[in-house]
Formats: structure tokens, C-alpha cells, sequence
């Protein structure tokens, strides 16, 4: 899998960016499952050349986004229930194991900056800001990630991440939303302070499981 950073394709390669602009499309349901992507209709609509579009195509065929059928042409594959489902799973895997390797690695510094990220989470969950809460939690277990200094562990669960973020139907949320996952947060970021490798596995594996069962009406 290759890892997506949305909204950020300043400065990348013509192909790079086009990949990354069909994948998020792709996963918003921008182009749905099912629907047949010709080189001519992307050169329009991207306003791009048919090179970048091939090498564009290519990669999300790699990646399972997009299937080339022999003599039919390049059509999507997009997402299923069952495929969000089975990603919950796997991230949850990963996630522990991240957990358990940044516990060990982690320096002063990142554990400083985690902290911060956390008080950035007390503070726009007190503003009742959603979207800003989202984007600071997404920030929080990119930390992780770093510190768990495994860039392959890194690349798979930032993918899944942005897979299952963006793959969602749009909700609303209730008034207790924002304060349970602030609170799960800050049993992980205490376990992180205290170096308590298997309270912090445990916390984590509760916040994955309250996060499925809390987004499993959406897909």
C-alpha cells in the first residue's frame, strides 16, 4: 500500500499527484465501484496527458483500487462493507504492535510532542470542534507511528487510516462523542508517560474496538 497524505500534492511529480487524486477519489466514492475509467475521460477531467494517467492507473491497479479487465478496459473497485470491516481488524493489529514498539522508542522529545497533540485534543474537544478534534487525533497516532520506527508498520497504517476515514458516509455526532475519544486518548497518552508498555496496549485496543462498533452503521 502506498501511503496517501490528503490534500497535500504540492510539488510532487505529475504522476504522483494524479495517483493521489484518484485514489481519494476513488475511496470518496467520487468515481464508484464498478465504473470504467478510460485514459480520455481522466486526460479531461485531470487535464493531464495520458502518461501520468497510465502510470496513475498502474498503481491503483497495484494497490486493488482499480482492476484492468482483457479487452473491457480499467474499471473500479472501491471498497466493500466486508473490506472496511477486515481493515478494522488488521489496523487494530498493527496499531498494537506500533504501540508496543513506541512505548520502547519513543524519545523525550516525540513524548513531548505527543503531549502537546493531546492538549490540542482537550482543547478543541472543549470547543465542541469535530473536524479539528479528527485531524489532531489523526496527528496523535501519526506519532505513534514515527516512534514506532518501523516505516513499513508506518506505511500500512497511515493507509488504512486515510482508507477508513475517508471511505465513511458523512454522520452526525452526538454531545458525548468528542468526550469519550478524548478520554480513551488520554489513558493511551498516560500509559505513554508512565512507560506502561501493556497499559498502553490495552487502552489502544479499546479505542480500536470503540471505534468500530462506533462507525460501523456509516459504511
Amino acid at each position: 500500500m502506498v501511503q496517501l497524505k490528503a490534500g497535500s500534492t504540492h510539488g510532487l511529480p505529475l504522476s504522483e499527484n494524479l495517483y493521489n487524486r484518484l485514489q481519494m477519489d476513488i475511496i470518496r466514492g467520487v468515481h464508484p465501484a464498478g465504473k470504467k475509467l478510460t485514459e480520455q475521460s481522466l486526460c479531461q477531467q485531470y487535464d493531464v496527458s495520458r502518461t501520468p494517467v497510465r502510470e496513475a492507473l498502474r498503481q491503483l491497479e497495484m494497490e486493488g483500487l482499480v482492476e484492468n479487465i482483457p479487452n473491457r478496459g480499467a474499471f473500479v473497485v472501491g471498497f466493500s462493507r466486508q473490506d472496511i470491516e477486515d481493515m478494522y481488524e488488521l489496523r487494530k493489529a498493527y496499531e498494537l504492535q506500533a504501540v508496543r514498539w513506541a512505548i520502547r522508542r519513543i524519545t523525550e522529545d516525540e513524548l513531548e510532542e505527543l503531549g502537546e497533540i493531546f492538549e490540542f485534543m482537550e482543547f478543541y474537544t472543549h470547543k465542541g470542534d469535530v473536524d479539528k478534534m479528527l485531524n489532531i487525533n489523526t496527528n496523535f497516532h501519526q506519532l505513534i507511528y514515527t516512534a514506532s520506527r518501523n516505516k513499513m508498520l508506518r506505511q500500512v497504517l497511515s493507509s488504512y487510516q486515510v482508507y477508513i476515514k475517508y471511505s465513511r458516509s458523512p454522520r452526525s455526532y452526538d454531545e458525548h462523542y468528542l468526550g469519550i475519544v478524548l478520554e480513551e486518548h488520554r489513558k493511551i497518552y498516560q500509559a505513554f508517560l508512565a512507560g506502561d508498555e501493556e497499559g498502553a496496549v490495552q487502552a489502544m485496543e479499546a479505542h480500536m474496538e470503540n471505534s468500530r462498533l462506533r462507525k460501523s452503521d456509516e459504511f
